[in-house]
């Protein structure tokens, strides 16, 4: 089989959920760092596909849509974890918590890494060290990224009728001890689809002061690690 490629920006949460179940399953994947504002990094997409990350080619297919890429993944190449619980409740629980990431958890995050000027210039500055791009274009996300990044926040805060971003965060890991309770896992006692994707989410932002405020919960820095420590043994080289 010929190698899977991850198209990602890094500072995406769909692409770290991504690249949480990329990591949980052992598949070995190289990274591309696609520009947010040419992306024509991208190779072909489907027609009437959204030319956004991330965007995962193996095997000859080009699957987009975190969703659609754990589904791909989970159906044609199983790796070392499965992401589907064994009983029906637990499924359902699983469905139900990556759909609110991404409709809701995804959406909150991105306040509190852009939300100030400080978290806007230091998410550039993330962007360019970590990008595969040319000097120019690292200095034009340096520069233009700041500003974009800033702007998004505050209409994603607007959008959603929220006025502290930190907070809205909060309600969010509220909503993650809750499920997690006492179990080793969210939906039980084996990694699921839920578990990929918050894990993913709150991977995106390690970099930056919110992450401290998240592990600083026990329940949820002890279910953290637990995961993060699968993910570092199933680790393809």
């Amino acid at each position: 089989m010929e190698p899977v490629t991850l198209y990602q920006f890094e500072l995406c949460p769909f692409c770290h959920k991504v690249r949480a179940g990329l990591e949980l399953k052992g598949i070995p994947f190289r990274k591309v760092e696609v520009n947010p504002m040419t992306k024509k990094e991208l190779p072909a997409l489907p027609e009437g596909t959204p030319k956004k990350v991330p965007v995962l080619h193996a095997g000859g297919d080009t699957v987009a849509d975190s969703t659609a890429i754990l589904a791909y993944l989970e159906d044609k190449l199983p790796g070392k974890v499965a992401f589907t619980p064994d009983n029906e409740a637990a499924r359902k629980l699983s469905d139900e918590i990556e759909e609110w990431v991404d409709t809701e958890f995804t959406f909150a995050l991105p306040t509190v890494i852009y939300g100030t000027w400080g978290e806007a210039i230091k998410a550039a500055q993330v962007t360019a060290r970590t990008s595969n791009f040319g000097f120019f274009q690292n200095v034009g996300v340096r520069a233009g990224g700041s500003l974009i990044m800033h702007q998004v926040a505050k209409r994603l805060l607007k959008k959603r009728g929220k006025t502290d971003a930190h907070r809205w965060v909060e309600d969010n890991i509220d909503q993650v001890e809750k499920w997690l309770g006492d179990k080793d896992f969210l939906t039980g006692d084996k990694v699921s689809l839920g578990d990929v994707a918050v894990h993913g989410a709150i991977s995106c932002v390690r970099e930056f002061p919110v992450y401290a405020e998240i592990v600083r919960r026990p329940r949820v820095k002890a279910w953290f690690a637990r995961v993060q420590a699968l993910r570092e043994a199933n680790r393809a080289c």
